[in-house]
Protein backbone atom coordinates (compact mmCIF):
# COMPACT_ATOMS: atom_id res chain seq x y z
CA UNK A 1 0.00 0.00 0.00
CA UNK A 2 1.39 3.44 -0.88
CA UNK A 3 0.94 6.10 1.79
CA UNK A 4 1.08 9.69 0.89
CA UNK A 5 4.16 11.83 2.12
CA UNK A 6 3.73 13.05 5.64
CA UNK A 7 6.04 16.33 4.32
CA UNK A 8 5.41 16.67 1.10
CA UNK A 9 6.96 20.53 1.32
CA UNK A 10 10.54 18.88 1.51
CA UNK A 11 12.69 18.91 -1.58
CA UNK A 12 13.67 15.25 -2.43
CA UNK A 13 17.41 16.24 -3.73
CA UNK A 14 20.27 15.92 -1.67
CA UNK A 15 22.15 18.74 -0.06
CA UNK A 16 25.57 19.43 -1.76
CA UNK A 17 28.64 18.75 -0.66
CA UNK A 18 31.30 20.99 0.00
CA UNK A 19 33.37 19.98 -3.29
CA UNK A 20 29.62 21.33 -5.27
CA UNK A 21 29.61 24.22 -3.58
CA UNK A 22 33.56 24.97 -4.42
CA UNK A 23 33.06 24.55 -8.06
CA UNK A 24 30.59 27.00 -8.02
CA UNK A 25 32.21 29.50 -6.03
CA UNK A 26 34.48 31.73 -8.53
CA UNK A 27 38.30 31.46 -7.02
CA UNK A 28 38.34 34.93 -5.69
CA UNK A 29 35.44 34.46 -3.36
CA UNK A 30 36.85 30.57 -2.11
CA UNK A 31 37.36 30.69 1.48
CA UNK A 32 40.98 29.93 2.39
CA UNK A 33 41.46 34.00 0.57
CA UNK A 34 38.03 35.03 2.60
CA UNK A 35 39.29 33.58 5.98
CA UNK A 36 43.30 35.30 5.19
CA UNK A 37 41.34 38.98 5.34
CA UNK A 38 38.38 38.68 7.40
CA UNK A 39 40.43 39.12 10.52
CA UNK A 40 42.47 42.57 9.12
CA UNK A 41 38.62 43.88 8.07
CA UNK A 42 37.22 43.10 11.28
CA UNK A 43 40.31 45.18 13.07
CA UNK A 44 40.42 48.07 10.65
CA UNK A 45 36.28 48.56 11.41
CA UNK A 46 36.90 47.93 15.17
CA UNK A 47 40.06 51.03 14.75
CA UNK A 48 37.06 52.74 12.86
CA UNK A 49 34.64 52.30 15.58
CA UNK A 50 37.28 53.50 18.42
CA UNK A 51 37.59 57.02 16.59
CA UNK A 52 33.99 57.94 17.34
CA UNK A 53 32.81 59.47 20.10
CA UNK A 54 32.39 56.36 22.08
CA UNK A 55 36.33 56.24 22.62
CA UNK A 56 36.85 60.46 23.30
CA UNK A 57 39.61 60.96 25.77
CA UNK A 58 36.27 62.42 27.80
CA UNK A 59 34.75 58.78 27.60
CA UNK A 60 37.77 56.68 28.39
CA UNK A 61 38.87 59.11 31.00
CA UNK A 62 35.61 58.13 32.68
CA UNK A 63 36.31 54.44 33.02
CA UNK A 64 39.74 54.91 33.71
CA UNK A 65 39.70 56.88 36.58
CA UNK A 66 37.65 54.51 38.75
CA UNK A 67 39.76 52.16 37.98
CA UNK A 68 42.65 53.75 38.67
CA UNK A 69 41.32 55.38 42.07
CA UNK A 70 40.31 52.15 43.26
CA UNK A 71 43.79 50.53 42.91
CA UNK A 72 45.28 53.76 44.08
CA UNK A 73 43.62 55.66 46.38
CA UNK A 74 45.92 58.40 46.99
CA UNK A 75 46.67 59.34 43.13
CA UNK A 76 46.68 63.00 42.00
CA UNK A 77 44.69 64.38 39.08
CA UNK A 78 48.18 65.35 37.40
CA UNK A 79 49.09 61.51 37.75
CA UNK A 80 45.91 60.38 36.41
CA UNK A 81 46.14 63.03 33.05
CA UNK A 82 50.07 61.05 32.97
CA UNK A 83 48.34 57.64 33.04
CA UNK A 84 45.69 58.02 31.25
CA UNK A 85 47.54 60.25 27.91
CA UNK A 86 49.90 57.52 27.83
CA UNK A 87 47.19 54.88 27.96
CA UNK A 88 45.56 56.40 24.43
CA UNK A 89 48.85 56.53 23.05
CA UNK A 90 50.05 52.72 24.02
CA UNK A 91 46.56 51.90 21.80
CA UNK A 92 47.50 54.14 19.42
CA UNK A 93 50.81 51.95 18.86
CA UNK A 94 49.20 48.82 19.73
CA UNK A 95 46.04 48.71 17.52
CA UNK A 96 48.10 49.97 14.38
CA UNK A 97 50.91 46.93 15.16
CA UNK A 98 48.17 44.61 15.54
CA UNK A 99 46.38 45.60 12.00
CA UNK A 100 49.89 45.70 9.93
CA UNK A 101 50.26 41.76 11.21
CA UNK A 102 47.17 41.24 10.12
CA UNK A 103 47.19 42.58 6.79
CA UNK A 104 50.46 41.16 6.03
CA UNK A 105 48.42 37.99 6.51
CA UNK A 106 46.07 39.24 3.93
CA UNK A 107 48.74 40.06 1.63
CA UNK A 108 50.48 36.78 1.81
CA UNK A 109 47.55 34.54 1.49
CA UNK A 110 48.45 31.15 0.14
CA UNK A 111 52.11 31.88 0.18
CA UNK A 112 55.11 31.01 3.08
CA UNK A 113 57.88 32.48 4.40
CA UNK A 114 58.95 36.47 4.16
CA UNK A 115 57.36 38.24 1.42
CA UNK A 116 59.03 41.62 1.25
CA UNK A 117 56.19 43.04 -1.54
CA UNK A 118 53.08 41.77 1.26
CA UNK A 119 55.02 43.21 3.92
CA UNK A 120 55.38 46.60 2.06
CA UNK A 121 52.06 46.69 0.82
CA UNK A 122 50.58 45.94 4.77
CA UNK A 123 53.03 48.92 5.92
CA UNK A 124 51.74 51.14 3.23
CA UNK A 125 48.00 50.18 3.66
CA UNK A 126 48.22 50.79 7.43
CA UNK A 127 49.43 54.28 7.06
CA UNK A 128 47.31 55.26 4.45
CA UNK A 129 44.54 53.74 7.08
CA UNK A 130 45.93 55.26 9.50
CA UNK A 131 46.05 59.31 7.63
CA UNK A 132 41.95 58.28 6.96
CA UNK A 133 41.10 57.59 10.76
CA UNK A 134 42.87 60.70 11.97
CA UNK A 135 40.44 62.25 8.87
CA UNK A 136 37.52 60.47 10.07
CA UNK A 137 38.49 61.80 13.98
CA UNK A 138 38.43 65.63 12.22
CA UNK A 139 34.56 65.84 12.12
CA UNK A 140 33.56 64.00 15.23
CA UNK A 141 33.11 66.97 17.62
CA UNK A 142 34.89 65.31 20.69
CA UNK A 143 37.81 64.06 19.14
CA UNK A 144 40.84 66.02 17.69
CA UNK A 145 42.92 65.05 14.34
CA UNK A 146 46.22 64.93 14.97
CA UNK A 147 49.29 64.47 12.35
CA UNK A 148 51.31 63.00 15.81
CA UNK A 149 48.47 60.21 16.15
CA UNK A 150 48.79 58.85 12.97
CA UNK A 151 52.71 58.75 12.70
CA UNK A 152 52.60 56.92 16.16
CA UNK A 153 49.63 54.62 14.74
CA UNK A 154 52.56 54.20 11.61
CA UNK A 155 54.84 53.81 14.22
CA UNK A 156 53.84 51.09 15.58
CA UNK A 157 52.49 49.34 12.25
CA UNK A 158 56.52 49.93 11.18
CA UNK A 159 57.43 48.18 14.23
CA UNK A 160 55.18 45.31 13.47
CA UNK A 161 57.15 45.20 10.48
CA UNK A 162 60.31 44.67 12.01
CA UNK A 163 59.22 42.54 14.24
CA UNK A 164 57.56 40.07 12.28
CA UNK A 165 61.12 40.24 9.82
CA UNK A 166 62.82 39.34 13.04
CA UNK A 167 61.07 36.58 13.92
CA UNK A 168 60.93 35.33 10.21
CA UNK A 169 64.90 35.60 10.11
CA UNK A 170 65.00 33.69 13.34
CA UNK A 171 62.84 30.95 12.38
CA UNK A 172 64.87 30.75 8.79
CA UNK A 173 68.00 30.68 10.65
CA UNK A 174 66.84 27.93 13.05
CA UNK A 175 65.23 26.01 10.23
CA UNK A 176 68.34 25.72 8.17
CA UNK A 177 70.53 24.78 11.19
CA UNK A 178 68.36 21.61 11.80
CA UNK A 179 68.32 20.73 7.83
CA UNK A 180 72.72 21.01 8.35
Amino acid sequence: MNLPDPQPWRNPRRAPDISDVRARLPNQLRPGWVLAWLPAVMWAVLIFSMSTDAFSAAHTGSILEPILKWLIPSITQSQFDTIHFFTRKCAHFSEYLIFFLLLYRGFRAGHGGWLWKSAIAALLTAAIYSGLDEFHQSFVASRTASPYDSLLDTTGAFFGFILLFAWYRFRFRNQTKLAA
